[in-house]
């Protein structure tokens, strides 16, 4: 069982950094975790990758020092048990709705007394059976997280209920549905986005635990960690190949290189 890079540092309270990875090549996943990132965001909520995917892909980035972090669609407990298996080593479930739905995810990820999930044992995360049973329960219980989304307006009244399960280690604002969801989409400087900051904010702090969001730049980031968040996830494969294809683009346009870009 893997230690987590992540619950290690923020036990020190110490920030956290990670990037998410929307592509599905195992040798990005094997070179961000080589380059020493806390964690990798690997998104099966909006992507079509299956869970045999997912674990070629977990299995990279086991290579280096990143933890794997895997989000499900909301209410896909059942679909837990498998991801924590393949080696994740955090779950980040989406649009969570009150204290209940907080509580059946913690259930679904940790074994017994703190949960009720099932054993197999075979999988990489024991691994393969090569742990005694007592001492693997009790490693997958303390070195896997648990980071909880508030991205619905009307969930921010649960926060400190959330927060304050048993199980829950991380809040984190999705401010792209929660802009939508409160009806300025992209709006990330907003009033309604800066309070919902503090709300989680302060609904972490009073329960002891951490809270994050995208982080859009350095100056956003000093604004997070000021507020007491440590758990920041910044960039994607998909936008940095974007704009270092664009960036060429830029640069050759003068010497009359012409591109027939459709959007």
């Amino acid at each position: 069982m893997r230690k987590s890079t992540i619950k290690a540092k923020l036990k020190q309270n110490q920030p956290v950094l990670l990037t998410t990875m929307h592509f599905g090549d195992a040798s990005v996943f094997e070179m961000a975790s080589l380059m020493g990132w806390d964690g990798l965001w690997l998104d099966l909520e909006h992507h079509g990758h299956s869970v045999e995917t997912a674990a070629h892909l977990a299995r990279a980035s086991r290579v280096g020092a990143s933890d794997i972090m895997i989000r499900p669609a909301k209410g896909e407990f059942m679909r837990m048990g498998r991801i924590l298996e393949i080696g994740a080593t955090g779950i980040m479930y989406p649009r969570c709705d009150n204290a209940e739905e907080a509580k059946q995810v913690v259930r679904w990820s940790k074994f017994a007394p703190m949960g009720e999930r099932g054993i197999d044992s075979g999988n990489c995360d024991n691994p393969y059976c090569m742990m005694p049973l007592g001492e693997y329960i009790k490693a997958a219980n303390d070195e896997t997280f648990i980071v909880i989304q508030i991205e619905d307006p009307k969930a921010l009244v649960h926060a400190e209920a959330m927060a304050a399960v048993d199980g829950v280690d991380i809040l984190f604002l999705g401010p792209g549905d929660f802009s939508i969801l409160a009806g300025i989409p992209g709006q990330f400087d907003h009033p309604k986005i800066k309070d919902a900051m503090q709300q989680v904010a302060a609904a972490a702090k009073k329960a002891g635990k951490h809270w994050g969001m995208p982080i859009f730049s350095v100056e956003h980031a000093k604004e997070v960690l000021a507020l007491g968040g440590r758990f920041l996830c910044h960039g994607a494969d998909l936008l940095m190949v974007k704009n270092g294809l664009e960036d060429i683009a830029k640069k050759f346009a003068p010497l009359g290189v012409t591109f027939d870009r459709r959007v």
